[in-house]
């Protein structure tokens, strides 16, 4: 039985068994066009679709598929990618480069993927921008969101629509056309059988109606099988015909069974591929050789062949299975990667951390957790939609409480704005006084409170912070002005030490200590008669008498006669009958220092009693002997400082 004898008998007619379901919409389900044989009785052996082998069947649905589009090659070279791991921009992007790169009718199948992606992806976007607009406070009616890549993809796939539109509208009325010159080519065949003539020339039109044949372009899917198989037959009972000039017929048999061995013998080489889709898509290929492009062979062959092939077909069939259910195990190992990922998001959802930092942390944490669920790849499709909606039940009950969380953090700011408001208030209402004595604390007061008052709406944070600070400012920098005012005299002093100052850093030495020593007493009776200068400027005080004592270094003296000198400078900075405190802090030192000598002399001497049956030339003895002398003549300098400062107080 060949894989062309496909025909049943129904009322009384000889009709072609379709193999094909309903197709779609986008295919040309309206061409209504029955194929029959009324005019023979005819005596074929049948395979019906419940006796037919699926691994047939498969090639037979894939060829019937494309038999509506000539393009079918293009179709193959789209570049599979996975959708699910793509963001909403990833996807919409991916649609541009489809339309832009690729005939329209060969992307149908990878629009409708990303469109389902990008839709439930915006749909989980939709969710939570609804949650937040019913948490503050918003009415649910009247909620609408949308995005710049929404309208992209929008309008991206109304272009897709409208040029798939286009396209099929035109290529129904091109595949009816087609199906009716491929009825009228089968007419004609039939009425070679009655046509008196010579039986060459009747064989050369019999070849000139195969060619239009095969140039007769695609048919609508549902009627492919049918069409082709009651062509085929046909096509046998013509050579069946034939029998009068067996050497026409014998020739185009050797043809058809030579070339059906070579097509047999490269299925079976497919069969040992281990690409199983390119082995199985260049099978389809074959099998359109086989049925499109070849006619029968001789009745003895046809059984053996069609076996031969149909087992190399079964062959990469199973082969195919079996890859497709090794993709099984994986998308099963995807689904636990998946449930893994959906039970951590419920476990951070169920986390008791409560503060803005810790709800950062778990919002970074779920983003990570997100991307990690789309690029797990594909789960097996019956627990898709189930698994899709665990995992946006999980997400939207994260999201719920990260709401509740900020709307309550919101109500909390908005509390603080209304404080801080009634800050802004007061340092608005006293930033013109002129009662600097009252007001001046109460401005420090409100400063002190503003920090310690929490956050504020993000909008509203920058606005009350300029109007707060623009308050402070005006109101310190009148006080400041005034008081400014008040003591330029402290200013104008402070002008003077300084161009003071810059003369003492360029002031050259004598190698005369006296003259030098009385030129820097001078120096310093000069700085005092300045007088005060503004506290915020009292550091120059400081940077004089180092001034002072860094000239003194330079002097060419008795090291214990500069320190008195350097001490004496240094006392006159000190000198304040209205405040004591640093003659005093002076006070304590130099007693403090004159303790701790006592006591390293009182050491130094009993650590003689150790070398009492020592020579007094011993190096060791001698050197204690110094040292002691050197504490001696450092107490009696520390005494003469102490003397001077008694001095002072007098």
């Amino acid at each position: 039985m060949s894989e062309n004898d496909n025909l049943q008998e129904a009322d009384g007619k000889k009709e072609v068994v379709s193999n094909e379901t309903t197709p779609t919409q986008e295919t040309t389900s309206n061409v209504e066009t029955e194929i029959t044989s009324t005019d023979e009785a005819l005596e074929i052996k049948t395979k019906t679709d419940s006796t037919k082998d699926n691994h047939v069947e498969e090639i037979e649905a894939s060829n019937a598929e494309d038999a509506e589009d000539e393009s079918n090659a293009e179709r193959h070279e789209v570049e599979e990618k996975d959708y699910h791991a793509m963001t909403m921009d990833e996807l919409t992007t991916e649609i541009s480069r489809l339309l832009k790169n690729h005939k329209i009718q060969t992307i149908s199948k990878h629009v409708n993927e990303i469109k389902t992606e990008f839709n439930a992806k915006f749909s989980e976007l939709l969710d939570e921008k609804k949650e937040e607009f019913i948490a503050e406070g918003g009415n649910e009616i009247d909620f609408y969101y949308t995005n710049d890549t929404k309208k992209r993809f929008n309008s991206l796939y109304k272009e897709y629509k409208q040029k798939i539109n286009a396209y099929y509208k035109e290529r129904e009325q091109n595949l009816k056309q087609n199906l009716d010159d491929r009825l009228q080519i089968i007419e004609d065949i039939k009425s070679l059988l009655s046509v008196e003539e010579n039986m060459g020339t009747t064989y050369k039109h019999f070849k000139e109606l195969q060619e239009k044949w095969r140039n007769a372009g695609p048919i609508p899917r549902d009627k492919y099988n049918n069409a082709w198989n009651t062509y085929h037959h046909h096509v046998e009972r013509f050579y069946d015909f034939l029998h009068l000039n067996n050497d026409l017929r014998d020739m185009d048999f050797k043809h058809n069974y030579d070339q059906k061995l070579k097509i047999i013998e490269r299925a079976e080489e497919l069969a040992q591929d281990e690409n199983t889709n390119r082995s199985f898509r260049e099978l389809q290929v074959l099998h359109k050789l086989w049925k499109e492009e070849l006619g029968p062979v001789s009745k003895e062959h046809r059984e053996a062949i069609w076996e031969r092939f149909s087992n190399a077909t079964k062959a990469i069939h199973d082969k195919r299975q079996a890859y497709y259910a090794d993709m099984d195990k994986a998308h099963e190992k995807n689904l636990e990667r998946k449930e893994e990922i959906i039970a951590l998001i419920v476990k951070i959802a169920e986390d008791k951390g409560n503060s803005h930092s810790a709800w950062q942390k778990k919002i970074k944490d779920i983003e990570v957790l997100r991307d990690a669920f789309f690029k797990a790849g594909k789960v097996p499709l019956k627990v898709n939609e189930q698994t899709w909606a665990k995992f946006k039940d999980a997400v939207r009950t994260f999201n719920r409480g990260k709401n509740n969380f900020y709307k309550d953090l919101k109500k909390d700011q908005y509390d603080n704005l209304k404080k801080k408001k009634d800050l802004i208030q007061i340092a608005e209402e006293h930033k013109d006084s002129d009662d600097f004595k009252t007001v001046t604390p109460l401005m420090k007061k409100i400063q002190n409170e503003w920090k310690k008052i929490g956050h504020v709406p993000r909008k509203d944070s920058d606005k009350i912070w300029k109007q707060f600070k623009g308050a402070c400012n005006h109101y310190f920098d009148r006080m400041h002005a005034e008081r400014k005012a008040q003591d330029q005299h402290l200013y104008d002093a402070f002008d003077k030490k300084v161009k003071l100052l810059d003369a003492l850093k360029t002031l050259e030495l004598t190698d005369d200590p006296k003259a030098d020593i009385d030129v820097l007493k001078a120096k310093i009776s000069e700085w005092k008669e300045i007088g005060h200068v503004p506290q915020t400027k009292r550091y120059i005080d400081g940077k004089f008498y180092k001034a002072i004592d860094d000239a003194f270094d330079k002097l060419k003296m008795d090291k214990s006669k500069l320190d008195m000198i350097k001490f004496e400078s240094k006392l006159e900075n000190l000198a304040n009958p209205d405040d004591t405190r640093l003659l005093d802090n002076e006070y304590n030192f130099i007693k403090k220092r004159i303790d701790e000598i006592k006591s390293e002399i009182n050491q130094l001497e009993n650590n003689l009693q150790f070398f009492s049956n020592v020579k007094s030339d011993n190096p060791l003895v001698k050197d204690v002997h110094k040292n002691i002398a050197n504490h001696k003549k450092e107490l009696d300098t520390w005494k003469a400082k102490l003397t001077k400062v008694r001095g002072m107080y007098n």
